[in-house]
């Protein structure tokens, strides 16, 4: 099965050292950063509003645990955003091209 990960990191620099470094263990075949989200939240019992950066990420389901491991080795949050969506369908030769460049 195939997975979208969705990331949020406290800057667009935090967001391509992530995504960098998930390339290069070859855990994401490919990463979409958006440079600018307006995150609304709890925190410690406060309501936050924090500008983000956000990554779209797109692997395989069997790397769910290690790309969480790193990401929390990797990010500067006690808590990071780390969820998977599952990919229900899509083109087959897109697809391929993750199963490929996931090893």
């Amino acid at each position: 099965m195939y997975v979208s990960v969705y990331i949020t990191a406290k800057d667009v620099k935090e967001a391509r050292k992530i995504a960098s470094q998930l390339l290069k263990e070859r855990l994401i075949a490919c990463a979409n950063i958006i440079p600018r989200i307006e995150s609304m939240y709890w925190w410690r019992g406060k309501l936050e509003r924090h500008g983000e950066s956000a990554i779209i990420a797109k692997s395989k389901a069997s790397h769910a645990k290690k790309i969480i491991k790193r990401i929390k080795e990797l990010h500067s949050y006690d808590v990071p955003c780390v969820v998977f969506w599952p990919i229900v369908e899509g083109n087959k030769d897109y697809l391929d091209w993750v199963r490929k460049e996931t090893k």
